[in-house]
This record gives C-alpha cells, sequence and structure tokens, in this order.
C-alpha cells in the first residue's frame, strides 16, 4: 500500500483545477492497472480541492505512487477562469506519505458497510454477485471502496484498510502542519523540473 498526498499549494484556483483533473486521470491510470485506489479531498471549493490524499494498494501500487510521486507536476494550460491571463503554467505538488507499520484499527460503531454489485476488473463473477464493498466512516464521511477481492468479507477487510491508512493520514498531516507540508512541496515545484506533464483542457500527457 501506497499514500500520496496532491497538493495545489500556495497556487490559485487555476492549481485546483490541476489537482481535480489529476485525480481523474489517477483514478483511470490505477483502473487500467487493477490498482484499488481511496481518495480523500481536502478543503474543496467550486474549482476543486486545494489538496487531497490517495491511497494505492495491490501489485501495480508501487509503479504507480512511483511515476506519480516526483515532486511535482505542470499542467501547460492557458487560464480556463481567466481567458486574458499570460501564465499557462499550474503546478501541483505531489507527495508520498509514508504509512506507519500499523495503523490504527477504527472502533466498528464509527463503520457503516455497504454491499453493491461490482463492475470493472474482475470478470463476470464480480457483474453476479454484490461482492464489493463501500466502507464508510460516520464521523468524518470518508469512504473507500473494494471490488477487488471476490469474497464480501475480503472485500470488507481491504475497504477497512484503505479507510483507516486515509484517516491516519489526515491525522499525521494534522500533526506535522498541512499547511507547512503544502508550502514546502510548492517551493520545490517552482524551484525544480516537473516531473508529470500534461497540457491543454483535456489534461493530456505529454512524453
Amino acid at each position: 500500500m501506497r499514500r500520496l498526498l496532491l497538493t495545489s499549494g500556495r497556487g490559485p484556483a487555476e492549481c485546483r483545477i490541476a489537482v481535480a483533473h489529476s485525480l481523474t486521470r489517477l483514478s483511470r491510470e490505477a483502473d487500467a492497472a487493477e490498482c484499488g485506489y481511496a481518495i480523500a479531498p481536502g478543503d474543496t471549493d467550486r474549482h476543486g480541492p486545494a489538496s487531497a490524499l490517495v491511497v494505492l494498494d495491490g501489485p501495480a501500487a508501487d509503479d504507480l505512487a512511483r511515476r506519480w510521486a516526483q515532486g511535482s507536476l505542470l499542467w501547460v494550460c492557458r487560464s480556463p477562469l481567466r481567458p486574458h491571463h499570460g501564465r499557462k503554467n499550474w503546478f501541483v505538488g505531489v507527495v508520498d506519505l509514508p504509512l506507519p507499520q500499523l495503523v490504527p484499527a477504527l472502533a466498528a460503531a464509527d463503520v457503516r458497510f455497504e454491499s453493491f454489485r461490482a463492475g470493472g476488473p474482475g470478470g463476470q463473477h464480480q457483474n453476479k454477485t454484490e461482492s464489493a464493498v463501500r466502507a464508510v466512516h460516520l464521523p468524518s464521511g470518508l469512504t473507500a471502496i473494494a471490488r477487488d477481492g471476490r469474497s464480501q468479507h475480503r472485500n470488507k477487510a481491504v475497504a477497512l484498510a484503505r479507510l483507516a491508512a486515509l484517516l491516519d493520514g489526515q491525522a499525521r498531516l494534522a500533526e506535522a502542519g498541512e499547511a507547512r507540508l503544502m508550502q514546502a512541496a510548492h517551493d520545490r515545484v517552482e524551484r525544480g523540473a516537473a516531473g508529470l506533464r500534461f497540457e491543454g483542457p483535456a489534461f493530456r500527457p505529454v512524453g
């Protein structure tokens, strides 16, 4: 399992849009790689989240995390909010947040499980049974979905682990000072060359 922080840092609203695009792109890549994931967006306005925690797990998680966690991401696009604005480069910081050796268990009373018929990878079996599970953390409203396993019992355990990793990440960011981490990530982005690059309104990958 891997855990990433995507942040707009101190960037303008266009960087929030870039974070939203990044989450959509990362989700699609995770689906294509049959990599499980869960996302916890931070402060969100009409343009998108200022930051987001992403938990990845499964055989493809390490490769996907290495691809994205290169310190920075560049979106080259004319501002969709300010058509006459000269700036075209919008940055997103991507930080690999280490997982603790032991993620605290969640109280059973704080979690509601919902089952549903899974789609996507998994073949006919998943389409015929309600094996997919959504775990909802009632105090925070965060959710995690698991549809990887062939049994509802297995998917409950996976969804719970993803949910616990998201909540633990939020707690650790609060302790370390999320604003400080976001600022440091943004400063590194501005000083160095971006890793991943995307361009245009469609957020197409470059290179």
